[in-house]
């Protein structure tokens, strides 16, 4: 059985003080943590806040990026060692946005995925399509070749230490939400190609979450899914009532 995962992912949103706000009063709101593994990816600056919240929760902290090197003249770059020491247990590597506005590249994506495992971070890859290549008939062929170079170079023992997203983005921040179907077909996909590279048993245990347009009246229908193992959220995460629906499953 896979646990589900639901992170939430801040973007550049909030300061310190509104971090300490967010956390008491979702704290609460999602007292029973056996349903999903609750993870929350806040700006930089907010991670001492967001740690130091979360303390007496089993919600866990984790970074929106990260440099694959541990230190240097990289003026404005966060290592992952500094991301471990400060509290956080997760990094998200590879996300659209990322991609889209600062020239990530599926090279990139497999260097800080490596550089956060070598820190004890378990690493969000993150993959998928933009609209242009979903209607040219192309999904399989992106999600393919970014799994092969942002995911397929790892030893087997550090695949198992990762998370996937599936995130289309044509659906991110668009409220544009891929159907049940639609991301469960992209899911088997992925899984079949862990299967091609590293095993049955790797496919089976590994867990693929969904991002793009989360919220708490799909989440339902998403997790319904096999092989949805769980969410990314963007917007829908600000909200403490919000998230914490979404973390619930709707309920």
């Amino acid at each position: 059985m896979r646990k589900p995962v639901i992170a939430g992912n801040w973007k550049m949103y909030k300061t310190p003080t509104e971090t300490n706000s967010f956390f008491k009063t979702f704290i609460p709101l999602v007292a029973d943590p056996h349903r999903a593994q609750v993870v929350i990816c806040p700006p930089f600056v907010n991670v001492p806040a967001a740690v130091a919240a979360a303390r007496s929760s089993s919600i866990e902290i984790g970074g929106q990026d990260l440099f694959w090197l541990t230190e240097g003249a990289y003026t404005g770059e966060v290592s992952a060692p500094m991301l471990a020491d400060a509290g956080c247990r997760w990094a998200i590597a590879g996300h659209s946005e990322r991609r889209q506005y600062f020239g990530e590249t599926d090279e990139t994506v497999f260097k800080k995925t490596v550089a956060a495992l070598g820190a004890g971070l378990t690493p969000i890859v993150c993959i998928g399509e933009r609209l242009e290549e979903r209607e040219t008939g192309a999904t399989e062929a992106v999600l393919g070749r970014q799994f092969e170079a942002g995911i397929g170079g790892l030893a087997p023992e550090q695949f198992e230490r990762i998370v996937i997203t599936y995130e289309p983005v044509w659906a991110i921040g668009t409220g544009k939400t891929a159907t049940a179907q639609i991301a469960a077909d992209a899911h088997g996909f992925i899984r079949s190609r862990i299967e091609q590279t590293f095993g049955s048993g790797p496919a089976r245990s590994c867990r693929i979450l969904y991002g793009g347009s989360v919220k708490a009246d799909n989440i339902r229908g998403l997790i319904a899914e096999p092989e949805i193992d769980g969410a990314l959220v963007g917007g829908a995460s600000l909200d403490p009532a919000s998230f914490a629906s979404i973390v619930n499953f709707g309920a």
